[in-house]
């Protein structure tokens, strides 16, 4: 272990917000970046557990070497630190910016846990600022090509492996930058896009090839010798309500991608916050990605709707360490929304019972209705609130029909295309990876999975290499 005694005397410090004052400004990083003589400090306090449970399921789906790479980074031994942790993370800068750091819930420290996440994020930086990232050209092709659908966490992480197995990897993505989610389902604020884009840079000049504005086609895939569908789960959630199609009502995740791709180029957001109520339908992360997002294009207020009760303070006896912590999370867009309102703009066991529209068509209000235990409207709980944005951020059903449609899949009754054996291969040269294949969930989980599925392919490739040989 680092330091004896360094989880005894060294308190806990993560990378502190900005003042809400000064973030609510720009969509630039969230965070203030601490000094490397603080962070070696915070490494020291891991306790290199016999039975280390941050690296365990509990605590990283990929398995990090966190008791190993905080030690070396304790003894300021950053460079051999950051090797041990590449050997399982693909993309550090990445978990390092919007993973939930299951593996500080599951520490020894409990509640207290090492800064797994902030440690992780400094090493990767440190690397990338002192040129230790260096393309990794593979030093021989097998010959196999490979079409990686959708660039997302799982389909980068997948190429990522895959052509450092030697493949030939393309990427195909429908959107005009690569990234999926990461570029445009997460704000600039949480994960900066130069970030993203520098990865991107790292992983052309390593061979991967980027197909960007194209749909994946599976006459054009024939050519391929293996595709390992990576789409995501996109089918958002709807509301079961009239009017779900007048102007102001808005999908989440088009309503973040809408404002990345106004803050990416400098132009107004469309739709805009900007002097509206805004309410938004959903406690997730990306409920509260729009609340802090609308918060930043100036809207008149923001109240954000959870059909769930409050989670409680603290861990309930069903919900014991080290499982991730069931209990109440306010989140940095609650957080601003408190400073500029005063007020927690989170109303729980709350819906919308009707979207209210003018006599042009055009939102104007929605009538809220509290739920019992049921989730049954409560009757007399009727509200009407102001609004001129309703966003819906309520989750995420599956893969689109259009990408099951054209490959001739038909999804479980979950929307997962996830094989009964539970491995990743869908039939002859097709594979699924990431929320397509599990559902919606981490962006580390879906590192995770995309990994996996990179080596059923690689194995898969394998044994269609020594058939073409034998029939030589």
């Amino acid at each position: 272990m680092g330091l004896i005694r360094g989880f005894l005397e060294i308190p806990r410090a993560e990378n502190p917000y900005r003042s809400a004052e000064e973030r609510l400004s720009d969509f630039e990083d969230l965070h203030l970046v601490q000094p490397r003589e603080q962070r070696c400090r915070q490494a020291g306090r891991c306790m290199n557990c016999g039975a280390p449970f941050c690296q365990s399921d509990f605590g990283c789906p990929l398995h990090n070497l966190i008791p190993e790479w905080n030690e070396l980074l304790c003894r300021g031994q950053e460079r051999a630190a950051l090797e041990r942790l590449l050997q399982t993370a693909p993309f550090p800068e990445f978990t390092g910016h919007v993973c939930p750091a299951l593996c500080e819930k599951a520490c020894n420290l409990a509640d207290d846990g090492v800064t797994n996440r902030d440690n992780e994020l400094y090493l990767i930086e440190t690397g990338f600022a002192n040129g230790w990232i260096r393309p990794r050209i593979p030093q021989a092709r097998t010959g196999k090509t490979v079409a990686v659908v959708g660039s997302g966490p799982s389909g980068l992480a997948c190429a990522d492996l895959l052509n450092q197995l030697g493949h030939s990897v393309t990427v195909i993505e429908r959107a005009d930058r690569p990234g999926g989610l990461l570029m445009y389902g997460i704000p600039n604020m949480k994960l900066p896009k130069t970030a993203v884009e520098r990865r991107i840079r790292l992983m052309e000049a390593e061979g991967v090839a980027f197909l960007l504005n194209t749909e994946a086609d599976p006459e054009a895939l024939a050519g391929y010798d293996a595709v390992i569908l990576c789409s995501g789960s996109r089918k958002a959630r709807s509301l079961p309500v009239a009017h779900m199609d007048a102007p102001g009502v808005c999908f989440a995740v088009d309503y973040l991608t809408a404002a990345t791709k106004a803050v990416l180029s400098g132009r107004d957001p469309d739709p805009s916050a900007r002097g509206k109520h805004v309410v938004v339908v959903g406690g997730g992360d990306t409920g509260n990605d729009c609340v802090g997002t609308a918060l930043r294009q100036g809207c008149a207020s923001v109240t954000q709707l959870e059909m769930m009760p409050a989670a409680p303070a603290s861990r309930t006896s069903g919900n014991p360490w080290p499982e991730w912590p069931r209990t109440l999370r306010t989140d940095y867009g609650q957080l601003e929304a408190i400073a500029v309102q005063g007020k927690d703009p989170r109303v729980y066991e709350t819906t919308v019972r009707q979207i209210l529209t003018d006599t042009h068509g055009h939102l104007c209000g929605v009538e809220t209705v509290r739920l019992d235990a049921a989730h049954q409207p409560v009757p007399g709980t009727e509200q009407t609130l102001p609004c001129e944005l309703l966003l819906i951020a309520a989750g995420f059903v599956g893969c689109e029909e259009e990408t099951l449609s054209a490959f001739g899949l038909t999804a479980d009754p979950r929307g997962r295309l996830l094989p009964e054996d539970g491995s990743h291969h869908i039939g002859g040269k097709l594979f699924s990876a990431g929320d397509m294949r599990t559902g919606q969930s981490l962006v580390v989980r879906a590192l995770a999975d995309g990994r996996a599925a990179a080596r059923e392919a690689d194995a898969f490739l394998q044994r269609k290499t020594q058939i073409d040989q034998q029939g030589h």
